[in-house]
């Protein structure tokens, strides 16, 4: 019986030995919340600023308190290394590397064979593995399971146990976080399931279990192709709305009025983030290789995609209301992260619409307050010091991201033309001809 083995009995005491690969957006509050909870947690990270910065108990993510990670370390609940030796001792290992898309567009798997590499010779019984990385259906079990037991006398659902638990991190939310968030949790057997469950069991708030570790897999990626796709659908009716000279915030509000059938999701220029531009992605990757186009998701990434050059456009003509080209005129971009009140930019739009407004012939500068500097590919750029300065000195201000600190309506005052790419201004512009919007 599995309530009988010495495993069960340490993850339903908390005295359970754990170790979470990769420190991350998401390795990071996942260790803290575990190291809340009494287990005895160990970080492991190649990149030494961030094992160094955990071990003095500094946070370098928004979604972990300083005080509380500084708490956490000097009781000992919590620390870091980069040495993966630590699985040896480890009775409960969680997998938070990212799984980026290559720029052909399929999934780039290498962190997570890199990480089952560093961890296979240190696999041993009376342990649970379990994979959060976002991926495609039957990563688990064909791709991670046959690595950790290459070459070893270990069995699957006896020996130790694998499952997939997809990582639900939403950064900047309050509301919701790695506590409180329901974990779904899917093994690669039944006993997998039972035990990886036992395991988040003992530090959040609610755990699902499900049948298998495809069914968990599949789970985050519909979360994501439901929310891409909506978007996508909203994106692209915010160009008919345009074309048709109808307000489509208009639109939308009036729509959410109805409390069945609808759920409200809000144009904007373009997904950002590790989720959502990407992991719909892996869904579509896997099906081609089974001979089926997925056929919402390919067509909402169409729409997502084109967004940024969709907004150069707007850019272009809210210029031209004002007898100016784009070539030559100097832009402000407001906000580079993907959204409100964070400091992430991966994936964010404002780096395409960036890129694309300089490859127009713009002279583009850029603010945000959390995003002090912005390297990516040709894009170098320092946030300017004086926003406000900067809005009544240039041609053009695009509104990428609503951040709170912005007073929009002081920007709306002192901005020679603008395009609002997030509905900031609402009802501040009114009909005025120098804001165009989606």
């Amino acid at each position: 019986m599995i309530e009988n083995s010495s495993l069960f009995g340490k993850l339903n005491d908390q005295s359970a030995q754990v170790v979470i690969l990769g420190l991350g957006y998401v390795g990071l509050p996942l260790a803290t919340v575990l190291a809340e909870a009494g287990y005895n947690v160990t970080g492991v990270d190649l990149d030494r600023s961030k094992v160094d910065a955990l071990n003095q108990g500094i946070s370098y993510i928004d979604d972990v308190d300083t005080s509380l990670l500084e708490k956490l370390v000097k009781v000992g609940s919590l620390k870091a290394t980069t040495d993966f030796s630590v699985v040896k001792e480890a009775d409960a290992v969680s997998i938070c590397v990212p799984t980026p898309l290559r720029k052909t567009r399929d999934p780039d798997l290498s962190y997570i064979i890199s990480v089952a590499d560093s961890i296979a010779p240190y696999m041993h019984t009376d342990m649970v593995v379990v994979l959060e990385s976002t991926t495609y259906p039957g990563t688990t079990r064909d791709l991670l399971l046959p690595k950790l037991i290459e070459g070893r006398d270990l069995n699957v659902g006896e020996d130790f146990y694998l499952a997939f638990s997809p990582e639900r991190v939403d950064p900047g939310r309050e509301d919701w976080t790695t506590k409180n968030t329901p974990k779904v949790v899917g093994g690669v057997t039944p006993a997998c399931t039972e035990i990886a469950s036992k395991y988040y069991q003992g530090a959040m708030e609610a755990v699902v279990p499900v049948a298998t570790a495809e069914v968990a897999e599949m789970t985050k990626l519909l979360e994501n192709t439901f929310r891409m796709v909506n978007i996508g659908l909203v994106n692209e009716m915010a160009i008919m709305c345009d074309r048709m000279g109808i307000n489509v915030w208009d639109v939308i509000d009036a729509a959410a009025t109805k409390p069945f059938g609808f759920m409200k999701f809000t144009p904007g220029p373009g997904l950002g983030g590790h989720c959502i531009p990407i992991d719909p992605l892996f869904l579509s990757w896997k099906l081609r290789s089974l001979n089926y186009t997925a056929r919402f998701i390919d067509l909402a990434s169409e729409i997502n995609t084109g967004m940024p050059r969709y907004v150069v456009g707007k850019v272009q003509e809210t210029l031209n209301n004002q007898g100016k080209a784009l070539k030559g005129s100097s832009v402000l971009v407001l906000g580079a992260a993907y959204k409100p009140d964070i400091d992430d930019v991966r994936e964010s739009p404002a780096l395409d619409v960036i890129g694309l407004l300089q490859q127009g012939g713009a002279v583009v500068s850029y603010h945000d307050p959390f995003i002090p500097v912005l390297r990516h590919e040709k894009i170098e750029l320092t946030s300017v010091p004086d926003v406000m300065a900067e809005v009544e000195n240039v041609d053009c201000v695009v509104i990428i991201t609503n951040h709170s600190q912005y007073d929009f309506q002081a920007v709306y005052e002192r901005a020679q033309c603008i395009m609002d790419a997030r509905n900031a201004l609402g009802e501040i512009a009114g009909d005025d001809p120098k804001v165009t919007g989606l």
